[in-house]
């Protein structure tokens, strides 16, 4: 064996291989291999490839579009019968192909901007937000909606603006406290990671979020030096800065003594619970980074956990919750939200036939890979509509944006409407229990 072909095999979970079967449960849960019915876009048909190409059968370059093409979506592990890692397999997968595109000078612009200046700055998310409001107040966003100008934006993005939320203006953004306390007495003391999307273009939703919290009898403590959690990054094969971005929080959250660190974002949240093993080969960082991640939970679970809450306006809607991939198959969340759900009064939930069936989002690969998304979300779209909800419930900025982007596809705006479940929950007229 060379040197070459040895460093490729520890850098590519190799060993991790060996514990696919290649029984095929996973495959009627994978969206990509529904879609585009293809062993290859398969969890097992990836795990062969990878296998293959670190035993030097196959090329890098024969595994990138496979890869590519997964959504990350972790669907394969929750049923998988012998517990395959296939997230550290991708992953590692995903890095290997970062490496080989910048030997060969592969790399894109727009990913180089994306990844390396665009979301781990709270100045470019701000930007964004406050630009977006601008956009929206002044009037560019109709105008530009009925001459159709919105239709030479890149990367598809046209579709998406159609589907953004009012935006708070900037002075209403400045106002946000650091820290509240709540009116009763204090049950726990958290804090609250605010994300990039999140924060930039669902606001409202982070500060109904702390306000819910806070009604819980939760003290909201908020780190202004947060950064990205680096989710997007280790899922494009960018490990080591998502490592960079990982010891930043750490550092910043350390010095906040909380109980739990609060997050709204299933994407974000998966990523936070997985600082510990991000960083377990580092020993200066893999202590702190456990400990970390052992304080992370979504709102839903501290909102249910607290139980400070009662709910006093009736919600007269038929609903269907559309749960994060990431928050169910990685943070092993399920149960909270629709906890949560059935304490709105008058509120009838609905389930879909498969909601665990990924919308299509994972992260901006509904950006990278716009017409495989739409075909995913195409599949969710007709299980929405067998339920006939007035409103999809979801708990991730992602999926919220791709199920409002479903709802304009499908033209039934008039009909439904997309929410996060923080913004339902505030529609239900929450009061301190206590």
């Amino acid at each position: 064996m060379t040197t070459e072909l040895k460093e490729l095999q520890e850098k590519i979970a190799y060993d991790k291989t060996f514990d696919c079967v290649q029984c095929g449960y996973c495959l009627p849960a994978c969206p990509t291999y529904k879609t585009m019915e293809k062993e290859t876009h398969s969890p097992r048909g990836r795990i062969n490839l990878v296998k293959m190409v670190a035993e030097g059968k196959a090329s890098i370059e024969d595994m990138k579009e496979p890869i590519e093409k997964c959504l990350g979506c972790m669907a394969c592990t929750t049923v998988c019968p012998t517990h395959v890692q296939y997230g550290e397999i991708f992953e590692s997968a995903k890095e290997v192909l970062e490496d080989h595109e910048q030997k060969s000078g592969m790399r894109k612009k727009t990913e180089n901007f994306l990844f390396g200046s665009f979301f781990p700055s709270r100045r470019w998310m701000k930007t964004l937000g406050n630009a977006t409001w601008v956009y929206q107040a002044s009037g560019m966003q109709k105008v530009a909606q009925t001459l159709r100008l919105t239709s030479v934006a890149p990367l598809n993005l046209d579709q998406f603006e159609r589907a953004l939320p009012k935006m708070p203006t900037p002075a209403e953004r400045r106002r946000r406290e650091t820290r509240v306390e709540p009116d009763g007495a204090k049950q726990t003391t958290v804090a609250f990671f605010k994300g990039c999307v999140m924060d930039s273009v669902f606001f409202e939703t982070n500060r109904r979020s702390i306000e819910l919290l806070r009604l819980a009898g939760a003290e909201v403590v908020t780190p202004v030096e947060q950064t990205c959690c680096g989710a997007l990054h280790a899922h494009d094969g960018k490990k080591s800065d998502a490592k960079e971005l990982a010891k930043r929080n750490i550092e910043i959250f350390e010095n906040e003594d909380v109980d739990h660190i609060v997050n709204n974002a299933g994407g974000c949240g998966a990523k936070l619970v997985e600082y510990g093993k991000l960083l377990a080969d580092e020993p200066e960082w893999a202590a702190r980074a456990e400990y970390f991640s052992e304080k992370v939970k979504d709102i839903s679970e501290v909102l249910a956990e607290l139980d400070g809450l009662t709910f006093t306006k009736p919600v007269r809607k038929k609903a269907t919750y559309q749960p994060s991939c990431h928050m169910t198959n990685v943070q092993r969340v399920t149960a909270p939200p629709r906890t949560l759900l059935a304490q709105i009064p008058e509120l009838k939930l609905a389930e879909m036939t498969n909601p665990d069936f990924c919308c299509g989002s994972a992260g901006i690969y509904n950006i990278l890979n716009y017409e495989d998304a739409m075909d995913i979300l195409d599949v969710k779209m007709e299980d929405v509509a067998d339920v006939e909800p007035e409103v999809i419930v979801t708990t991730n900025p992602g999926c919220l944006l791709q199920m409002k982007l479903g709802i304009e596809r499908e033209g039934t705006g008039d009909m439904m409407e997309a929410v996060h479940l923080v913004d339902l929950l505030m529609e239900a007229g929450p009061r301190a229990r206590f």
